[in-house]
């Protein structure tokens, strides 16, 4: 599969003019991919204002959403502030090259921005099936919590979409990795760069880990479009030769 990755600053809480910038990114670049990674609250930047920039299901964001995926026939995935009957998501939507839409609302709210104050959590993990991969597609501070992202029915890659500050980027490198070995699965994160409304400084470091915990795609601090291809015969040849995931252990998240 190959999966291009944006890793760009992004604009404050303006939609229109994020779906622009996002847009020139993705229609620059002529190769043919499978799927596109945007960050985290793309259209907005990680705001906890979600009443002056929430949409709906089919408001103008996932509607430019469907309309790429079509255009450049590719899946296309990334999160943004919805609103539903009164409750605000920080939801991830996973867009198929035909339109079709899934989506997973981030369960691990990040409390110290007040992340729990503003936005509802979501309860279930989603797994997307896709070009022969299982999905598991995760929100930045679900990153820290290992069970949630445990691999209990043999997924294949695991993504996580994020606005990860500069002085903590360290642990999301560390992270990245524990989680791609713990899971033996390939593991994307993709970060935004730059600086927000509130002074957070963002140095990216998107990256790709393989199912052994090397880099396919060393952390990256360019505001820049990454592409790169991920081979799932060889993460099968290795979990068939190692069997890890056969001594995992069994249990349930009450």
């Amino acid at each position: 599969m190959k999966i291009a990755l944006i890793q760009t600053s992004l604009i404050w809480e303006n939609p229109l003019e994020n779906r622009s910038h996002l847009a020139q990114k993705i229609t620059g670049f002529m190769e043919e991919v499978d799927l596109i990674v945007l960050p985290e609250m793309f259209s907005s930047g990680f705001t906890m204002n979600p009443e002056r920039v929430a949409e709906k299901m089919n408001g103008e964001t996932v509607l430019w959403l469907q309309h790429l995926a079509k255009a450049k026939n590719c899946a296309i995935t990334g999160s943004l502030v919805i609103e539903e009957s009164g409750n605000y998501y920080n939801r991830l939507i996973f867009v198929y090259p035909t339109g079709e839409i899934k989506w997973y609302d981030k369960r691990h709210l990040f409390t110290l921005s007040g992340e729990h104050q503003h936005y509802t959590a979501g309860e279930n993990r989603l797994i997307v099936e896709y070009k022969g991969f299982k999905i598991c597609p995760l929100i930045c501070y679900d990153l820290r919590f290992p069970v949630f992202s445990r691999n209990d029915i043999d997924y294949d890659l695991l993504i996580y979409v994020a606005n990860w500050p500069k002085p903590r980027v360290n642990a999301w490198d560390i992270l990245l990795k524990a989680r791609a070995v713990e899971n033996m699965c390939y593991t994307i994160g993709v970060n935004r760069v730059g600086s927000d409304h509130n002074n957070h400084d963002y140095i990216g470091h998107s990256q790709i880990v393989d199912f052994l915990g090397n880099y396919i795609l060393e952390p990256q601090e360019a505001d820049a479009v990454f592409i790169v291809d991920i081979d799932k015969g060889k993460q099968m040849e290795a979990r068939n030769k190692l069997n890890f995931l056969n001594d995992r252990d069994s249990f349930k998240i009450i």
